[in-house]
């Protein structure tokens, strides 16, 4: 199976990570997003929507990282998407909760806002309330996480047992890496963070990430 991805992409890291935990062999195929080559015709017959990451096994070739992480787990039978309806169903909704309106708040308007030039508004001052709003945005949003998510006292998101919800949600959250947040307000957020930071592959699979965050350091971010 090939993975077309970039190993600094935030939801590239979490497919990578998941594949390293699993023992599942992927062959990994660069695709420079800070140079457009996502954009070009070659990678447009893979994916129309010129995005990463996206997986290629035999005929069949899908994109979206929350659908790539369900398919791998599915088709070698990982106890990480758990087999249970109910389960399942609670595993999916956190996946989607995380793939939107935490996404767009934290990782879009907090983050990207800050670090992307494309992502930047020219007008200074839109662009702080567009990062100001991101934070307020995220910070209700790590209320939930902490107070209700992960406000049991349970090490991962959907219970005792890690699952793909934990690997997705990971990536987004990592962003906070690069502009610095502790997210001390959160302590139930931060111990499962913290738990995530400590898997076997975590270094590996976000080793582009940390450097990302070295270069970063400097400019005075609005964080959470």
């Amino acid at each position: 199976m090939k993975l077309y991805m970039h190993p600094v992409s935030t939801v590239s890291r979490p497919v990578t990570l998941f594949a390293a935990d699993e023992g599942i062999d992927l062959e990994p195929v660069l695709v420079d997003i800070f140079t457009g080559a996502q954009y070009g015709e070659d990678f447009l017959k893979i994916n129309p929507s010129h995005a990463v990451p996206v997986l290629e096994d035999g005929d069949l070739c899908i994109g979206e990282s929350s659908a790539i992480l369900k398919y791998l787990a599915d088709k070698t039978g990982s106890a990480a998407y758990p087999k249970d309806l109910k389960q399942r169903a609670r595993v999916n909704a956190l996946m989607d909760w995380f793939n939107t309106g935490f996404y767009r708040s934290f990782g879009y308007n907090l983050c990207y806002s800050q670090l992307l030039d494309h992502c930047k508004l020219p007008d200074e001052n839109a662009q702080r309330l567009v990062a100001a709003a991101g934070e307020t945005e995220a910070r209700q949003f790590l209320d939930i996480l902490d107070r209700h998510t992960l406000g049991r006292g349970n090490p991962y998101l959907a219970g005792n047992d890690i699952t793909i919800a934990d690997y997705f949600a990971s990536g987004i959250v990592s962003l906070g890496d690069v502009i610095g947040c502790t997210f001390a307000d959160w302590p139930n957020v931060q111990r499962w963070y913290r738990a995530m930071q400590a898997r076997p592959n975590w270094e590996a699979a976000n080793g582009a990430l940390a450097q990302w965050a070295d270069m970063a350091k400097g400019p005075d971010f609005v964080r959470v």
